[in-house]
């Protein structure tokens, strides 16, 4: 594997994204460590995919300053796979190299997927398509990988393996991570940081200082969970 960046794979500075003449995003200041996985929570139409789409460099029209230090990935809710290529090759797709057979097969096998290479898409279930694009994103190697909302449309079960599966990964790998969701429990149990997007701004930064493993009745959990949801605006009932 190539080395890793030290410092901040991530710097942004007062990004502004306007659509249609209502401000989305309102001076983001953002950073994120080599290494640091990074929650972002905010209601629907906060602008968390925005900013997302933004450092990834699918945005083209936000103002402000970013630069993201090092390899990028992305894995969207949707798994955006190819029906007509196998599985091996839409892991490989634009992954060149004499080693990039060797890097796909390590790939799928990481991600438990291991002599599903020929398979179509179609044949797997929905967590199997969404490992397939984690591969796809892993085979790249990042230094940072943008998550929006990967693992939205998997039911209960599958989303809680998801999750395992990406705490396993990132300790194996130690790239550094923005998570976008809109579940506090899953930004508690992945992330380091987390962030709280409202008004175009972050107005929470809340480091998370549990350890991995973790689940929901670990110490401290509930708190910091009360804390999100009070910034999210959500009654105490919820």
């Amino acid at each position: 594997m190539a080395t890793r960046p030290t410092g901040d794979v991530v710097t942004a500075t007062g990004v502004r994204r306007v659509y249609g003449g209502t401000m989305v995003l309102d001076g983001v200041d953002l950073t994120i460590r080599s290494g640091e996985v990074v929650a972002l929570l905010g209601g629907s139409g906060s602008g968390k995919t925005t900013l997302l789409r933004i450092l990834a460099g699918l945005d083209q029209d936000a103002t402000g300053d970013w630069r993201v230090h090092g390899r990028l990935a992305v894995v969207f809710q949707e798994h955006r796979l190819l029906p007509w290529k196998r599985v091996a090759e839409n892991v490989a797709l634009g992954v060149t190299g004499p080693d990039a057979r060797h890097r796909t097969t390590a790939a799928l096998a990481e991600v438990g997927l291991a002599g599903r290479e020929r398979a179509w898409p179609a044949e797997l279930s929905g967590g199997q398509q969404q490992r397939v694009a984690v591969a796809r994103a892993l085979v790249r190697e990042p230094d940072l990988l943008l998550l929006d909302e990967p693992f939205g449309a998997l039911d209960a079960l599958t989303r809680l393996r998801m999750q395992a599966l990406f705490s396993r990964l990132h300790a194996e790998h130690g790239f550094a991570a923005l998570l976008v969701t809109h579940d506090v429990d899953e930004a508690l149990l992945l992330a380091d940081r987390t962030l709280v997007l409202h008004g175009g701004r972050i107005i929470d930064d809340t480091p998370v200082p549990l350890s991995h493993p973790r689940a929901p009745d670990d110490s401290g959990f509930g708190t910091l969970r009360r804390h999100l949801l009070d910034r999210l605006g959500v009654p105490a009932a919820a």
